[in-house]
């Protein structure tokens, strides 16, 4: 496994909103993660949904600061088209779960570059994504 961890959007969201449930993990993660050099990738795709709920949930000055911090402390990837055809294949596996593409695409992501998921999502664990854990 590389010295990374690609991050889901819960995680990323949590950590720009005070009032989220998983605010303070997500917060004592992002240090645990720059303490132990870790570079956090963000996919995309991820990067739009999770400013899509900063913006929603938090405002547009809220977003807008949430996302330049994003980009310049992170490193941004595009899936490959194989990583859709991957994640595609791995909603047809699993039909009785609710899987969203984003999801599916970050696992096939991180399977391909060989980094642990970071997420709160249990269905990271249902398609055996690799998935990282602070303790």
């Amino acid at each position: 496994m590389r010295r990374a961890v690609l991050a889901d959007a819960g995680p990323l969201y949590a950590a720009a909103d005070p009032d989220d449930a998983h605010h303070h993990r997500a917060q004592r993660e992002l240090k645990r993660l720059a303490r132990d050099k870790r570079e956090v990738f963000v996919a995309y795709p991820t990067l739009a949904e999770a400013y899509t709920l900063v913006l929603r949930r938090l405002g547009k000055q809220t977003a807008t600061q949430w996302l330049n911090d994003v980009v310049t402390g992170t490193a941004v990837l595009n899936p490959t088209p194989e990583d859709y055809h991957a994640a595609i294949k791995a909603l047809s596996s699993f039909p009785d779960q609710a899987i969203s593409l984003f999801d599916a695409t970050v696992a096939a992501m991180g399977n391909r570059l060989g980094v642990e998921i970071w997420t709160y999502d249990h269905h990271f664990d249902i398609m055996q994504a690799p998935v990282w854990h602070a303790e």
